[in-house]
């Protein structure tokens, strides 16, 4: 594991607990991210009921995603953020894995969510990460993502939580997510994004279709 993968983990371990604490009811105050998981989960439901949260965090989406018909199961690169995970949100499946070496076989999914998850890509890890969602996704399944509007340079962020921590950011133009995802064989279904606000970008919303055509095809 390359010494910034191991910063993130490590600092992901640290923030677990804060995210538990701070992250609950956040999803319920959030219409237009309620709205995207809506769309996605109604439209995967016609292909299948596997999904998997990529980069789950705390696990805190796989209730709403199994309240509306899936059958969701979570991956994230933090160990410490699975052991949460399973312990606030238990009755799921949750494994450690990197983004660009999913454990999951090729088409086995119906649907892919990345939920700010996508962020921590630097530029060389960018292709094998979008090709392992391509692959993994069957075609005629989905992929949603949120993330957050950007001009995909380095940014270091992550010590707002007073908790010592560091660790790399990088916000992707919509364009540069578009992009990706046209290589890895996704078409778009549906974009949109929220205003900016003090002292934040605006977000990104992609709802992708994955066609099996593309790198990952």
């Amino acid at each position: 594991m390359d010494a910034s993968t191991q910063e993130l983990r490590d600092a992901h371990d640290v923030l677990s607990d804060w995210y538990a604490k701070n992250l609950v009811g956040v999803l319920e105050s959030m219409p237009v991210e309620r709205a995207m998981l809506d769309l996605f989960a109604e439209l995967t439901l016609a292909v299948g009921t596997e999904v998997a949260d990529v980069g789950c965090g705390t696990g805190r989406l796989l209730p709403y995603l199994a309240g509306r018909g899936l059958a969701p199961r979570g991956v994230d690169l933090s160990p410490g953020m699975v052991e949460v995970a399973r312990r606030e949100h238990p009755g799921f499946a949750y494994e450690v894995a990197d983004l660009r070496e999913l454990p999951f076989a090729d088409g086995s999914l119906a649907g892919v969510v990345c939920w700010f998850s996508l962020i921590f890509l630097a530029p060389d890890a960018r292709a094998v990460a979008f090709a392992e969602l391509g692959r993994v996704v069957q075609p005629g399944g989905y992929l949603v993502t949120a993330f957050k509007h950007g001009d995909g340079t380095l940014r270091r962020n992550g010590r707002s939580t007073d908790l010592g921590v560091d660790f790399d950011r990088y916000w992707l133009s919509p364009q540069e997510m578009l992009d990706r995802f046209a290589e890895a064989g996704f078409a778009p279904i549906f974009q949109g994004s929220t205003p900016p606000e003090e002292g934040e970008p605006p977000y990104g919303y992609l709802l992708v279709r994955r066609t099996g055509s593309g790198s990952a095809g």
